[in-house]
């Protein structure tokens, strides 16, 4: 490779470029690079698995995976088994058909070694292979070899065991065949490059040893738990083998006839249905197979995932428009019908229509048309379509083959009805008042001196003690501070026209000036960093919570855009003699202490024992402070665990108790 481009020189303050064919000024063929097999996925990693962090290490389990439950969906799999190792490594066993092993015509290599080794190789761009993948771009094993120190591949298949081993992305030898075997099927173990994925060390507050982060076996059993849901009689194994100890390794099995009805019931335990019967249909249409179930439950907020070929679309898509337009016009139509609705009052909207309901939009069709690598949106104009029609002629005999539950879901829409207009009421009203006040902000807002959002933040600080801290510590050209008094409102159980009723709410909904719900507005937001910062305990994690979920539900955008912070206020000061060290969590104090004899150990439980110079150096001042962005994945767990712990529902709560009381620590009583 070249060596790196100097900067032009700057003379008289104009640039002066350098000499053609000097070092860095030369542009000709011989400075265009080819990447070839898999150097382009080493180069840019992100490009192809999101990142490098954990959700990217993450991923080439599912790239993997997904593969075995192609071959699931073309019929030719059963059971799938995934293993974690020690040292990093995945094990992945289907018992497909196997990976084919011939000589590829075109590569004059083995299909095998062809599919590993380069971009765009695999079975799913036409022929007979697959009538319909989620691994439609046919990178993903190919990407997870480039970005493994080691990989072994091993077929069976026509009764022949062959294998092949690679390292970073290149074989270490020819595909051979190494014995005899009864079934058919693949085997895949890989071991994550260190070189790609290992989190390096940026400060002592902010973590990063240098090794790769460990797989984790909830998000991995969450994963594998949907895609048995969505892939009815296939059974998908996880197991453990990390724990050298053998009596505490886990491991579960998932297997569902019931498809995506057997998923909307776990995603409703815990909530109270409103009819009994959860809806489900199954049919093809367009050549399209479309699976759809749902179940309205006695909350308020929805939960809606859609799924193409098994990979799940957070951002929707065609399939997810046709199913909601579909909704709407049929409840509307059997309101209508059923003088549910009077010939004065207004029509449902979606938003009526979709509160409390939890659905699951599962479609498989020969040539999905993803956004990017990721998968996040689908675009198939004919997936509208095919849902529409499927969807709407089974809901609308649904409700009238079963009035009881029809009674059911129409009171509840009707009820949303009404309460999204008494919402928009108060809401209209409170926003009514601000503007009459000229916006006045809140007088608890230690406002910042400058006007531009991208470089203001705003702190919502616990209680006014650590609020006084914090207006003195503050930087008070961009740096804001709004003290809340206790905790906010229950926003997961209080509808819009309750919320603006509390002060604390409105107190904040003023200060970031962007209004709220349908109202929003992000190019009136006040501030492009809004940090939560509460004290290190029980009641700041629950303050902190009750804020997240707020956002989640009524400041969406906020979180998408990244503009949520919180704050990492540190846990200890620890000091010998001069040497002042603050310590952010266990480890680290034990590491210290180990170094030190008998040092002086602060724990802090509150940032009012801070003083301001003290809140100032080790949790405002951007050249010192850690912050921690809040992502989506943050959002919905936040709110998944307040649900369980602050919902209506007793026995949800009680079974999180019992599971999770022995892993507390240092719980604050």
């Amino acid at each position: 490779m070249p060596k790196k481009a100097r900067p032009a020189r700057r003379q008289g303050g104009k640039i002066k470029p350098k000499k053609e064919g000097g070092e860095g000024g030369s542009y000709t063929a011989k400075d265009i690079f080819v990447l070839e097999g898999l150097e382009p996925v080493r180069k840019r990693p992100g490009m192809y698995i999101g990142s490098t962090g954990v959700d990217g290490l993450h991923h080439l389990i599912w790239e993997v995976v997904d593969n075995s439950i192609d071959e699931a969906m073309a019929g030719h799999a059963k059971n799938i088994l995934v293993t974690l190792l020690p040292n990093h490594r995945v094990r992945v066993v289907d018992d497909g058909r196997g990976i084919p092993v011939e000589v590829h015509k075109q590569t004059k290599k083995s299909a095998l070694e062809t599919v590993m080794t380069i971009l765009h190789a695999g079975g799913k761009f036409g022929g007979a292979g697959y009538k319909v993948s989620g691994g439609l771009h046919g990178v993903g094993v190919s990407v997870v070899n480039a970005l493994s120190s080691w990989m072994r591949v091993e077929v069976c298949r026509a009764g022949e065991h062959w294998a092949q081993e690679y390292q970073r992305g290149k074989p270490k030898s020819k595909v051979q065949k190494v014995g005899k075997c009864a079934k058919s099927g693949t085997s895949i173990i890989f071991e994550p490059d260190s070189e790609i994925f290992a989190q390096k060390p940026a400060s002592p507050s902010q973590g990063g040893d240098g090794k790769i982060p460990e797989f984790d076996w909830k998000t991995i059993l969450e994963r594998l738990r949907q895609q048995a849901y969505l892939t009815k009689g296939i059974k998908i194994s996880i197991s453990d083998e990390r724990e050298q100890d053998e009596a505490k390794r886990e491991s579960y099995s998932f297997y569902f006839e019931g498809g995506v009805a057997s998923y909307v019931k776990y995603l409703n335990e815990g909530f109270q249905p409103k009819h009994d019967t959860i809806f489900y249909t199954q049919k093809e249409s367009e050549e399209i197979l479309v699976e759809i179930a749902l179940q309205y439950v006695d909350d308020l907020q929805t939960r809606e995932l859609a799924f193409a070929n098994n990979i799940l679309n957070p951002e929707g898509g065609m399939h997810s428009t046709g199913f909601r337009t579909a909704l709407t016009r049929s409840l509307n139509s059997y309101a209508r019908k059923n003088s549910y609705l009077k010939e004065s009052e207004e029509n449902l909207t979606g938003e009526d229509v979709r509160e409390g309901l939890t659905s699951i939009i599962s479609i498989k069709l020969k040539n999905p048309q993803f956004e990017g690598q990721t998968k996040s949106k689908l675009g198939n104009p004919e997936a509208r379509t095919a849902v529409d029609d499927v969807f709407g002629k089974s809901f609308d005999a649904f409700l009238e083959e079963r009035p009881q539950d029809a009674r059911a879901i129409l009171e509840k829409v009707i009820l949303a009805l009404k309460a999204r207009k008494a919402a928009k009421a108060a809401k209209d009203t409170i926003l009514r008042k601000g503007a009459l006040d000229g916006l006045a902000l809140p007088g608890k807002l230690a406002d910042c001196q400058s006007r531009n959002p991208a470089e203001s933040e705003i702190f919502i600080v616990e209680g006014d003690s650590a609020g006084g801290s914090a207006k003195q510590a503050r930087d008070r050209r961009f740096q804001a501070i709004l003290p809340l008094r206790g905790k906010i409102l229950n926003v997961e159980k209080a509808r819009l026209d309750r919320m603006l009723t509390s002060d604390q709410i409105k107190t904040l909904v003023i200060a970031l000036g962007a209004a709220i719900a349908e109202s929003f507005d992000l190019s009136k937001l006040r501030y492009h960093r809004i940090v939560i910062m509460t004290d290190a305990d029980v009641d700041g994690a629950h303050i902190r919570t009750l804020l997240l979920t707020l956002f989640y539900r009524y400041y969406l955008p906020l979180i998408q855009k990244g503009y949520i912070y919180i704050a990492q206020p540190p846990l200890y000061k620890i000091q010998k003699g001069k040497e002042i060290m603050y310590v952010y969590s266990e480890e680290e104090k034990n590491k210290i202490v180990k170094r030190f004899d008998s040092p002086n150990i602060q724990r802090y439980k509150g940032l009012g024992e801070m003083n301001a110079e003290e809140l100032g150096d080790t949790t405002m001042d951007p050249a010192k402070r850690v912050l921690r962005r809040v992502t989506i994945d943050d959002a919905k767990g936040a709110d998944h665990i307040f649900d369980v712990l602050m919902g209506d529902e007793v026995e949800p709560r009680k079974l999180f108790i019992q599971t999770h009381a022995k892993a507390v620590k240092n719980l604050d009583i």
